[in-house]
């Protein structure tokens, strides 16, 4: 097992299966020496562990708490593509960019704290090299009824 994997455990989460692209795309590729992936949903086991759009103490919704959790799932989902490619997440040396989709109730805005669920995660598990550009985008729908979507760029060695 390789130390980020490692760390992943000790950080509470397992590295999960490559989740299975949901239409025409692959997960990730490699460019140069940077793998770019494709958005990820924060699929567990298969599954989606919830469904809609995300809003701030409204019945029905996604409270930001569980959407932040989401992200981070979404992170993993992407980790598990970058390891797809490249073989061995310890290859990673830097991460460069974030990108992040938050299914949004109109009135919400605070998609920047839901994507902090995947930042904040990188930055558990690589430290400095974890620390990156990012994107937090409010959208009015996403894939699957998916209340967040994350998708990463990384350098390797």
């Amino acid at each position: 097992m390789s130390q980020i994997e490692e760390r992943i455990r000790q950080l509470g989460y397992e590295l999960p299966q490559l989740a299975a692209p949901v239409a025409a795309y692959v997960p990730a590729v490699i460019s140069g020496n940077q793998v770019y992936t494709s958005g990820q949903l924060p699929f567990v086991e298969g599954k989606l562990p919830a469904t809609g759009k995300v809003a701030e103490g409204k019945e029905g919704f996604v409270a930001p708490d569980q959407a932040q959790e989401l992200a981070a799932l979404c992170l993993l989902n992407a980790l598990a593509a970058v390891k797809s490619v490249i073989g061995d997440l310890d290859r990673i040396t830097r991460v460069v960019k974030v990108v992040g989709f938050v299914a949004s109730d109109p009135s919400f805005t605070g998609q920047p704290a839901v994507v902090n669920g995947a930042s904040l995660l990188l930055g558990e598990i690589f430290g400095e090299a974890g620390v990156h550009a990012r994107s937090a985008v409010g959208v009015p729908v996403l894939p699957l009824d998916s209340p967040v979507e994350v998708e990463i760029m990384v350098e390797f060695a």
